[in-house]
């Protein structure tokens, strides 16, 4: 074979896998306009789902609340005790409520289910919802998928408490001080308002 054939020959093969490439035949690769709806949405890429989920846990601030000790120690709390639930309260004109124990409340759901139900929960403050809605449905997979691969420690938080009831157990005030009267009543009358409405 020439030098003219051979260089030939190797532009067909360019050619070709360039083709190849444009009609993303190649693996790893999707054809323009039919791209995997879970890659067209923002979300956090790792090795593993359960290290994006770890990592999301770290950077949303979901051990503020329910890891015991993380806010004192400066996030210094053993991955061991990571979301295994604080039984002090969160006091507020809707209540008292709890962190719960992640470890213990995902184990009903299937990876599905706990995405529909984070995606659709609105419940009670300090829990933000928000937040949680506004990351894609693979980010709230890795979550589910980095907290089932801890291992079942701790035990499970205390139930949620009514206004008009007092806690027996320890719990922050989530009221307002020095408020003017009227921002006051304002700001009562929301967070009383039925969660469904919010």
């Amino acid at each position: 074979m020439n030098t003219s054939q051979s260089t030939h020959k190797r532009f067909a093969i360019v050619l070709s896998l360039l083709s190849l490439l444009g009609a993303g035949l190649v693996v790893g690769r999707t054809p323009a306009g039919a791209a995997d709806a879970r890659d067209a949405t923002p979300h956090v890429n790792a090795i593993t789902p359960e290290a994006a989920g770890k990592y999301l846990i770290q950077s949303a601030g979901c051990n503020d609340c329910h890891t015991p000790g993380w806010m004192e120690t400066g996030g210094k709390t053993p991955e061991a005790l990571w979301l295994t639930g604080v039984p002090v309260g969160w006091r507020g004109p809707w209540g008292t409520t709890y962190a719960s124990n992640l470890r213990r409340f995902v184990q009903p759901f299937t990876e599905e289910q706990f995405v529909h139900l984070v995606r659709t929960r609105n419940s009670r403050p300090p829990m933000p919802w928000m937040s949680l809605h506004a990351m894609s449905d693979r980010d709230l997979a890795a979550i589910y998928r980095y907290i089932r691969s801890l291992p079942l420690e701790g035990d499970v938080m205390p139930d949620y408490v009514p206004p008009e009831l007092e806690p027996k157990t320890p719990f922050f005030s989530m009221v307002p001080q020095n408020l003017p009267a009227a921002v006051r009543t304002q700001a009562s009358a929301k967070a009383q308002a039925p969660l469904d409405a919010r």
